[in-house]
């Protein structure tokens, strides 16, 4: 028996293969599934079953293509209803995988389909709980993404209580916790860096799993400081449990090459935001007009699930020379179908050719004190509520990146606009997001805050 955690930073997502005796199963694979397959035919396994956790919400799986290429059965936990085929287990019931054992134990809350996966060894000894979103390491799912009807975040809290305390503390302390996410990941709010843990220590040092804890006392910790989660989860949901476009039809069609004039033909007749994924310093320096800036170095699945409501928007992609394929398919991991090309030969292309070009100003945290000291100058801080408390610069206004588009309107337009993150990485993103909506000066704070504060710039934080 192997286990084998493939970890996706950039999502903050744990996918799993299990392997015993010639038969594997994937549990909450990535929407790419080559990387499965090519693993169970290097060891001459068969996939017999692709476990689902609950419907992903954060990103869509790979269950439907990975099905479809390798004949293996898609399991789900109890009350799931798909739009492809699926088999839907009972509670406590059990798959047989070579030489071992996986038992579906149903643990709502997080959703009420949500189901955890305990894995026996050949003896019969529970090794290992791939816990989806039920658990994660220092944390547990958060509660308020699946209210319908009457059911509401509270209740779901209250369910995920009795589903912890009946079917996963009961285990021995030994066995393995394998969760769907980690630290990054907008499913909970207080998740370790670490990636797997025994149940033992979580029952310790996990807030959630105390044993003097009441029901009541559970909900007001597990629903207190909930962010706004992302716009694009419902959307990704929906793929999960409805289905969704082949992966190769979509890296297909997003893997077009295309010259600077059959790239500015295709922006100007489809409507297509053109998505810049280089890094920020190399996009200040000069853009496409009109194009935004999400670079693929940083979080960039999910800021582009943030910032771009539409799923089905069409995309043009700018990039480094040999990352298109990257690029559509991370944006294809959270559900951005519609990429209809990239830039052939990336930026230089562009400007070889003689198109127009912007830029943004950039100054550093040095030169930004220069100005401040000379006064009237305007700060914007794009940064989270919970970092601008934190400390921020005296006078800035906080308007979040992640509510940009809600928070247009409070943008000045009369005025030139010094903007700043943590680090430059969203602060480029929203000044991408400004020019191209006709908010034109903006001037980009080098290093962000980290920078300014060791400034003489006068720094504030909330009592």
């Amino acid at each position: 028996m192997k286990i084998e955690q493939i970890y996706t930073g950039c999502l903050a997502q744990g996918a799993y293969f299990i392997v015993s005796n010639g038969e594997a199963a994937v549990i909450d694979p990535l929407r790419e599934v080559a990387p499965y397959i090519q693993k169970a035919e290097k060891i001459g396994a068969k996939i017999r079953y692709v476990f689902e956790t609950h419907f992903h919400a954060d990103f869509v799986s790979g269950h439907i293509d990975l099905a479809e290429k390798t004949g293996a059965e898609i399991v789900y936990g109890p009350g799931a209803q798909t739009g492809f085929k699926a088999h839907i287990a009972s509670d406590g019931e059990e798959f047989k995988l070579g030489n071992v054992v996986i038992r579906a134990l149903h643990t709502p809350g997080h959703t009420m389909e949500s189901t955890s996966y305990l894995l026996l060894d050949e003896s019969g000894t529970p090794q290992a709980l791939f816990s989806g979103d039920t658990l994660f390491i220092g944390d547990v799912g958060r509660p308020d993404l699946a209210q319908k009807g009457d059911l509401t975040m509270d209740d779901l809290a209250g369910i995920l209580y009795d589903s912890l305390r009946s079917k996963i503390m009961p285990l021995p302390d030994d066995v393995i916790v394998y969760p769907a996410h980690g630290a990054g990941s907008a499913c909970g709010k207080n998740m370790s860096k670490e990636t797997s843990d025994t149940l033992g220590n979580q029952k310790r040092f996990n807030y959630a799993l105390r044993a003097d804890m009441n029901k009541e006392e559970f909900i007001r910790e597990v629903t207190t400081g909930l962010a706004e989660p992302p716009q694009y989860f419902p959307e990704n949901v929906k793929m999960n449990r409805d289905g969704y476009e082949s992966i190769d039809d979509v890296l297909e069609r997003g893997h077009q090459a295309l010259s600077p004039e059959a790239f500015e033909a295709k922006a100007n007749n489809t409507g297509a935001l053109i998505l810049d994924t280089r890094k920020p310093g190399d996009f200040a320096q000069g853009f496409i007009p009109n194009s935004i800036n999400i670079g693929i170095e940083g979080s960039f699945a999910p800021w582009v699930g943030a910032l771009i409501p539409d799923l089905k928007q069409q995309l043009l992609i700018v990039t480094e020379p040999g990352r298109e394929e990257e690029v559509v398919t991370r944006l294809a991991r959270v559900g951005y179908d519609y990429t209809i090309g990239y830039l052939n030969g990336g930026f230089e292309s562009w400007k070889q050719a003689g198109k127009e070009v912007d830029t943004v100003e950039s100054v550093s945290a040095g030169e930004f004190a220069k100005r401040f000291e000379a006064g009237n100058v305007e700060v914007i801080d794009v940064r989270k509520p919970d970092e601008f408390a934190s400390g921020h610069i005296q006078g800035a206004r906080n308007l979040p990146l992640d509510y940009i588009n809600d928070l247009m309107p409070e943008f000045p337009k009369d005025r030139q606009l010094h903007i700043h993150c943590a680090g430059g990485y969203r602060s480029m993103v929203a000044a991408s997001i400004l020019k191209s909506r006709g908010v034109d000066d903006v001037v980009n704070i080098e290093g962000g805050y980290g920078a300014v504060a060791k400034t003489n710039v006068p720094v504030l934080a909330e009592a």
